[in-house]
């Protein structure tokens, strides 16, 4: 196999070439969050208890998505640094593995989550409707659980190999189907028309979005099978687990698993400790998870796409390459979220009533837009940075600032706004922006040590 198959990306201007990956992965995201607000915007048009139940499932849901996680971060590396080398048959090998073990393992986890959520809900809140609204919104979520990991990995597979528009293309069909599905699977009548729904409430906004994760991965899986593009994979391998590599897709990635817990284990104590100013309040955090995860959109598709060049350029052994790469990502990130936070400082009171009607709702969103937004302009230079790590398979740094910024420092300072001062939810939203200044620090320590520059999976 010539080694000249990874050229592509590691000629010419690193910007274009970043932009070239980052702009489709982006847009693809970009309309799968969008999805998301929507459905947030139909799903507020049933109640606030609606809105608080579909937040707590989706904070608990993220406890399974670390796995996807693991599995996904250390793909990346052995998919692109194998693409990098010219060796396709590895490359091939790889997604494969990654494909067939990360099912088995949503499988797996599947059934756990199906049996413990109900006893996870009783932890969160003791309202029968916001409980009854996470359970409706949840099973269905958990039994599509393998589709979505497998619809993951034909996208991140297409990514590492340099091919962001089909996925895009995917992300996008995705996103329009469920835009599509959401109010006729959840009213009686679809809003703005005599067309009449099929009336079944948060189930149904479940439903669209499981119907179309399924849909675009029958489509993204015909195009691996059409063996007309540069994610090839051999059905009959499929069928076997190699040890070699699977023990690579848990251990790479592991301590971004850990990372991802141990963040997400903060999630979980932050909704508990929102809980206590009210259902109001809780609601009014998931329209603002739901608000950053559309905005955070451009710096994961600027990870992506950065982690893919720097792991080809490992592969290539170019070192300049890929610290040029990680720095540029870093400034576009930065600066895109600086008029992202303009924009949601602005406009914050206009922005919440989108997606709900609830004045004491927005009243609490106004607030906790302009104090947390900003995180994203920090965000912008860790996910830039953060890239090495990716692309290179070391990726302790990320567990590293995680315990330091969210252990050592924000869920200290919660508690002790919440247990001990009993001070407004607003000083609440404030430890987000100091745990996000940490981290970036402790990213950027472990960038310039430089143990990342002679990783090789």
């Amino acid at each position: 196999m010539q080694k000249d198959i990874a050229l592509d990306l590691q000629e010419g201007s690193i910007s274009k070439n970043l932009l070239s990956i980052a702009t489709p992965t982006m847009l693809g995201f970009t309309f799968q969050m969008f999805y998301d607000l929507v459905d947030m915007m139909w799903i507020g048009r049933i109640s606030a208890e609606a809105v608080a139940g579909i937040t707590i499932f989706s904070t608990m849901f993220w406890i399974v998505n670390i796995l996807n996680e693991i599995i996904g971060t250390s793909s990346i590396s052995l998919i692109s640094q194998s693409y990098g080398k010219g060796d396709q048959d590895r490359t091939s090998l790889c997604i494969e593995q990654t494909l067939t073990f990360k099912a088995m393992v949503a499988v797996l986890a599947g059934v756990i989550f199906s049996i413990i959520l109900r006893p996870l809900l009783g932890f969160f809140t003791q309202d029968p409707v916001v409980s009854e609204a996470a359970l409706s919104y949840g099973y269905i979520r958990i039994f599509f659980l393998p589709i979505m990991f497998s619809s993951y990995t034909v996208n991140t597979a297409f990514r590492c190999v340099g091919d962001a528009k089909r996925p895009m293309i995917i992300m996008v069909t995705a996103a329009i189907l469920n835009i599509v599905l959401d109010p006729i699977f959840i009213f009686d009548t679809i809003p703005g028309t005599s067309i009449p729904g099929l009336g079944l409430g948060v189930f149904g906004a479940a439903l669209a979005t499981v119907i179309s994760i399924s849909v675009t991965f029958i489509i993204g899986f015909a195009y691996v099978l059409s063996n007309k593009t540069k994610v090839k994979i051999k059905l009959k391998r499929l069928l076997k687990l190699n040890f070699e590599i699977d023990k690579k897709l848990i251990t790479i990635g592991l301590p971004n698993g850990i990372e991802a817990f141990l963040r997400n284990l903060v999630g979980i104590f932050t909704l508990k400790f929102i809980t206590y100013y009210g259902t109001e309040t809780v609601a009014a955090m998931g329209i603002g998870n739901r608000l950053i995860g559309f905005a955070f959109m451009p710096l994961l598709g600027l990870s992506m796409a950065s982690s893919t060049i720097v792991g080809q350029s490992l592969g290539f052994e170019n070192l300049n390459r890929a610290k040029a790469t990680a720095r540029t990502a870093a400034i576009f990130g930065s600066v895109i979220m600086v008029l992202v936070c303009v924009i949601t400082f602005i406009f914050p009171e206009s922005i919440m009533k989108i997606f709900i009607n609830d004045p004491t709702v927005v009243e609490i969103g106004v607030p906790m837009l302009r104090i947390i937004f900003p995180c994203l302009i920090l965000a912008g230079v860790v996910m830039g940075y953060g890239s090495v790590f990716s692309g290179s398979g070391y990726n302790r740094p990320y567990l590293y600032a995680s315990v330091i910024a969210r252990w050592a420092v924000q869920i200290p300072l919660m508690f002790l706004i919440v247990k001990i001062l009993k001070v407004s939810v607003e000083w609440v939203w404030l430890t987000f922006l100091i745990a996000e200044f940490v981290e970036m620090l402790v990213m950027i320590i472990n960038y310039r040590m430089g143990k990342w520059e002679t990783n090789r999976v």
